[in-house]
């Protein structure tokens, strides 16, 4: 069902309408934040920052996400037909999508998010997107880490009243008038330098401590059962 709105959102150029009509339904939602301002103040020292999110919750996150257009993230988005929509309601968000994903023209994505962070403070990477496997970082992540120099900070996000689709992630579509629960990680830095088994290693410990403070939001959330 997902699928066919957005092709026939891009078919008949109603990207627009379907922004307008998401950003209506989100004003029905309420959000609160923990550890904003450390994540602002981090900013505001110089400092840059690959924000590291669950393909799952990236509806989840939208309107939140738009509290930070001032820093104009890039962010890797998919070359599917489905994921120029999802391009298309990042750019008005501010959000500068970079086209390409794990499966297809991922290297040169990768290459362009890194030059990017050269240039701009903040990326946003959706960890295990976009075919999965669920809940399972995948190298990426930290190879644009240790090859820009800029901490990763893990970011949890849930709500407490959501429909749960039956897509490879278990996506998450809040409910009128539920509540969106967000939370800054602290920031990770990775070595420039590491051999084979460092890198699975620090790829398995930040996929740890992502896990662990998601599980921690859906438990914070009322949900009683993993949702991954």
């Amino acid at each position: 069902m997902v699928k066919g709105l957005s092709r026939f959102a891009i078919k008949y150029g109603l990207i627009p309408v379907l922004y307008a009509i998401i950003r209506l339904y989100f004003c029905l939602i309420r959000v609160r934040a923990v550890g904003e301002e450390g994540f602002r103040n981090h900013f505001a020292q110089g400092g840059k920052a690959i924000v590291a999110i669950w393909h799952q919750r990236i509806l989840i996150a939208m309107e939140y996400a738009s509290r930070f257009g001032e820093y104009a993230p890039a962010v890797m988005i998919s070359q599917s037909r489905d994921g120029e929509l999802i391009a298309d309601v990042y750019r008005r968000l501010n959000f500068r999508p970079v086209r390409g994903s794990s499966s297809r023209g991922g290297r040169q994505a990768l290459a362009a998010m890194v030059a990017d962070l050269a240039e701009h403070p903040a990326a946003v990477h959706v960890v295990d997107g976009p075919r999965g496997p669920r809940g399972i970082i995948k190298a990426g992540l930290i190879s644009m880490a240790q090859l820009s120099g800029v901490p990763i900070i893990p970011f949890a996000i849930s709500v407490n009243r959501a429909w749960v689709l039956n897509s490879w992630d278990r996506f998450l579509i809040p409910k009128p008038f539920s509540t969106v629960f967000a939370r800054f990680g602290t920031p990770i830095a990775v070595p420039t330098s590491l051999d084979g088994t460092a890198f699975e290693e620090l790829r398995r410990a930040v996929e740890t401590n992502l896990r662990a403070m998601q599980d921690a939001a859906d438990r914070q959330c009322g949900w009683t059962e993993s949702l991954f």
